[in-house]
């Protein structure tokens, strides 16, 4: 298949030159609404704060002189729930359920008794007169606040209009207040009208402008991050060769796990590049042909515009072997037999299919939550995957060993003979020396030094590097996986696994005790591979 061939369908997407609709809803990607929300809750911390020091401060000042003035007037209570509400809207971002746009539609009626608040500090006591604005009365404090509000929490600007619109009218409407009071205003209302259209009511309609550019700019985001019937919704990951996201599709509830490959991994040149998409697109080929519930789905795949390689996977909620170790150690023999067999029954089918993984290790195994089981493993990355069986096409650089070094098989690293479904049954071995011990089974200086220990040197026995009770059957089918001889090793997954079901003198690994672990470690969704990476040594 061709570049071209699998070029995506575009078509059904709005293009990027489109007109907006500035008087639909909010538009800005999921993670940009949960920023501004968090701002939010900052801005109500900021303006409690600055409306203590603004209001009360002098209150206590004036209060030593005038004796008079008491904590019970009404403007004391006006500032008291201005306060709170400042207060109010920071928990509110921080501990409440709600969505962060449901959070940002409450945070518009915070910013009206925001300015309530202020015009009811700034005008209680009456208009200031200036010889009849002969001078320059300076703009007042509502202004600052209505230009702040489409900042802090961006909504759709016809959302912000009516919003501003209201917070510029507090200052005449606490003006009229006043005026029932009997306190005059030595201002005409020709003065008072101009002054205000001015400052808060022109501020109004920036604030309109504002949100409307940075309605745009989220829809532009929005739409760079729309991948065929996908759309990025948070990264997981990066690396070297590219990036991982949470995906969503536009009409399946269902979420994915969408990998990026950028398009200067693949080469500058036309057989580099034409080289690196057959690598990827038979990944994913590979991968989705196979039906074994312990191989991860592949959902889609193809070339973005741009000319990365994207491939979309079943998103896991859980951890990779690699990070299950390091992060809790050495995992107990039964536990350890239940994970590695279900690698096998994964490996089994693809062997009967005549292909071989070529990268089987600990960050390429995830053992997850699905459903109601518990440690459920899923095998990844098929990327190096290869027909032992047929004539194929060879798609990897000549003169390159494919795979890691840490769990690459002898026969891998030497090229020499034919490599069958037994080296990924050396680098389950190797697996398997991990999740027992703790430690790789070699460790040299560089690549090359690790590559050749595993050509020439003989492994120390599992069971003499850690502390846990390894049984001697278990240790030995360990060994035989590492075998340099493949005629050594277990002939087949299927041999293998039934090995290993025998191996533990019938202690199990129950999803019971999985689910009382995973209860008890509270391990959080992770994603499907944090790295992207090259795996050639």
């Amino acid at each position: 298949m061709t570049p071209e061939q699998i070029r995506l369908n575009r078509a059904a997407l709005t293009p990027t030159g489109a007109a907006i609709d500035l008087d639909g809803p909010a538009t800005l990607p999921p993670e940009l609404l949960r920023e501004a929300s968090v701002r939010l809750g900052w801005a109500g911390i900021l303006y409690a704060s600055a409306y203590t020091l603004a209001y009360w401060v002098p209150f206590f000042i004036n209060k030593s002189t005038h004796p008079e003035l008491r904590l019970t007037n009404p403007e004391n209570f006006v500032a008291i729930v201005s306060i709170a509400s400042g207060i109010g809207i920071f928990f509110l971002s921080r501990y409440s359920r709600l969505p962060a746009q449901r959070l940002l539609d409450v945070g518009l009626v915070f910013a009206v008794f925001g300015a309530l608040g202020i015009s009811l500090a700034e005008f209680w006591t009456g208009f200031p007169a200036r010889a009849s604005f002969r001078e320059f009365l300076g703009i007042p404090w509502e202004c600052v606040w209505i230009l702040i509000v489409p900042l802090v929490a961006p909504n759709a600007p016809r959302k912000i209009l009516i919003t501003s619109l209201i917070e510029a009218s507090m200052p005449p409407l606490v003006l009229w207040i006043v005026t029932l009071k009997g306190v005059p205003l030595d201002a005409s209302l020709s003065a008072l009208v101009a002054y205000f259209l001015f400052t808060t009511y022109l501020c109004a309609g920036l604030a309109y402008v504002i949100s409307g550019q940075i309605l745009r700019y989220g829809v532009r985001l929005r739409r760079a991050r729309e991948v065929g019937s996908y759309s990025l919704v948070s990264r997981l990951g990066a690396g070297g060769m590219g990036e991982v996201w949470i995906a969503s599709h536009r009409l399946l509830a269902r979420p994915a796990a969408m990998k990026l490959i950028r398009s200067e991994v693949m080469g500058a040149d036309v057989r580099s590049r034409e080289t690196a998409i057959a690598r990827f697109e038979r990944e994913a080929k590979a991968t989705a042909a196979l039906g074994s519930t312990h191989t991860v789905n592949v959902y889609d795949f193809g070339l973005t515009d741009e000319g990365a390689f994207f491939y979309v996977m079943e998103l896991l909620d859980g951890v990779s072997l690699d990070e299950l170790v390091r992060r809790f150690g050495p995992v107990p023999a039964p536990r350890a037999v239940h994970l590695l067999r279900q690698v096998c029954h994964s490996l089994g089918e693809a062997h009967s299919a005549g292909l071989i993984h070529r990268d089987i290790k600990p960050a390429n195994i995830f053992a997850c939550r699905l459903g109601p089981d518990f440690d459920f493993v899923k095998v990844l990355d098929f990327g190096l995957v290869k027909h032992f069986d047929r004539d194929v096409t060879q798609v990897t650089a000549v003169g390159v060993a494919a795979g890691t070094p840490a769990y690459m098989s002898p026969e891998v690293a030497l090229g020499r003979g034919p490599v069958d479904g037994r080296a990924d049954l050396y680098a389950l071995g190797c697996v398997a020396y991990f999740l027992l011990t703790g430690e790789p089974v070699f460790t040299g200086a560089t690549p090359m030094a690790t590559v050749l220990a595993h050509v020439q040197n003989d492994p120390v026995p599992p069971a003499r590097r850690t502390e846990l009770q390894i049984p001697p059957a278990l240790n030995e089918i360990v060994l035989s996986c590492l075998a340099k001889d493949p005629a050594a090793r277990p002939a087949s997954a299927e041999e293998l696994d039934r090995l290993l079901a025998a191996s533990v003198n019938g202690a199990s690994w129950t999803n019971d005790d999985a689910r009382e672990w995973w209860q008890r470690n509270q391990v959080s969704r992770g994603p499907f591979h944090a790295e992207p990476r090259s795996t050639t040594a």
